[in-house]
């Protein structure tokens, strides 16, 4: 799997979440450096697991249209 990369306008997005959150929820303030090197950690260590998920949950997804595409076809046979 390559890096994940965002759009400047996306990781400007995440970043202001990320500060956020730590502002809310952990009372620390994070400079705009600290949050973008943190979102580039998370990013990296984790986001494959995100990822894969969204594969899986993909997949998934696939694999139930196909079962009912199979299914319609099946009731078009001619007994």
């Amino acid at each position: 799997m390559a890096n994940i990369e965002f759009s400047a306008q996306q990781k400007q997005m995440l970043v202001t979440k990320l500060q956020g959150y730590m502002s809310s929820e952990l009372e620390v303030e994070l400079a705009q450096f600290d949050a973008e090197f943190l979102l580039d950690f998370i990013s990296k260590e984790m986001g494959s697991v995100y990822y894969n998920q969204g594969l899986y949950d993909a997949q998934t997804v696939l694999s139930d249209r196909m079962d009912s595409l199979t299914d319609a076809i099946y009731q078009l046979e001619i007994l």
